[in-house]
């Protein structure tokens, strides 16, 4: 009874979490759809054949999408750790000071941000480019890699390192053999983060890209606007696919049963 109860409750949250996605997939195949009718009364295939052929540029979107949001979640990690790291190991003052300025970004609208730094990037060469897209998306994703990574340090036990130092260890293999294993499902965590919130970023993209850089969210807007709810709603799975698929990957990780290695600081 209880193994069926507890099926039943994970075909409700599958359900739960699939379902919004449904009016979706059924627009993608469907040619006409009004109102009052339930199910569409003419289907097509015209939204995913056109999604896929070269004159809707969603290969050129795709590659740039990835380049971009994993060049982004992988300068994110490599600038987010330290700082993780002093705020998760250290108590100074100005910690919460600091805190709140690397959350900042996340609360100035965007907008506004991104306005303030579009001289500054104009100035150096990197509007309208794909490495100043990269740099820019680095704004809403390091706030959250640091904090993750700040959490994940919080239960790091540094006792292990001084012990690995004290057998020979330099301080790259302390790194690679000690630190790295032990926190690496939060470095996880963070990174699916920052990808995701880079992989969705559409204002951004557009202000520092100048258009040039195509990435998804551009060219969905674009068909949304278009009112062209087949190839719109194509769109919509293709783009949504790579975070499900990410979620599901490092779901694992979310549990918290993959902590840092020693929970508790040795005193």
């Amino acid at each position: 009874m209880k193994r069926f109860s507890k099926g039943v409750a994970i075909a409700l949250i599958i359900f739960g979490v699939l379902a919004p996605f449904i009016p979706l997939l059924i627009w993608s195949v469907a040619r006409r759809w009004y109102f009052p009718a339930i199910l569409p009364t003419e289907w097509s295939l015209r939204g995913w054949s056109y999604a896929f052929s070269n004159a809707s540029r969603l290969p050129q979107a795709l590659r740039q999408s990835f380049a971009v949001s994993t060049t982004a979640s992988l300068l994110a990690i490599l600038i987010g750790m330290p700082a993780g790291r002093v705020l998760g190991l250290y108590k100074f003052r100005g910690k919460t000071l600091v805190e709140f300025l690397i959350l900042a970004p996340t609360i100035v609208p965007a907008f506004a941000v991104v306005m303030g730094i579009h001289v500054l990037f104009i100035r150096y060469g990197l509007a309208d480019t794909l490495s100043g897209v990269i740099i820019v998306h680095l704004i809403p994703t390091l706030p959250y890699v640091t904090l993750v990574l700040a959490g994940v340090f919080a239960n790091y036990n540094v006792d292990y390192e001084s012990q690995a130092r004290s057998l020979g260890a330099n301080t790259w293999q302390v790194i690679r053999y000690v630190m790295l294993p032990a926190i690496y499902p939060g470095v996880i965590v963070a990174g699916m983060f920052a990808f995701i919130i880079s992989w969705s970023q559409y204002l951004l993209t557009l202000m520092i890209g100048g258009g040039r850089v195509l990435t998804l969210p551009l060219l969905l807007f674009s068909f949304a606007s278009s009112g062209d709810n087949n190839v719109t709603a194509a769109l919509s799975i293709i783009f949504i696919l790579p975070a499900i698929a990410l979620l599901v990957i490092t779901s694992r990780y979310l549990t918290g049963r993959n902590a840092s290695l020693g929970a508790t600081r040795g005193n």
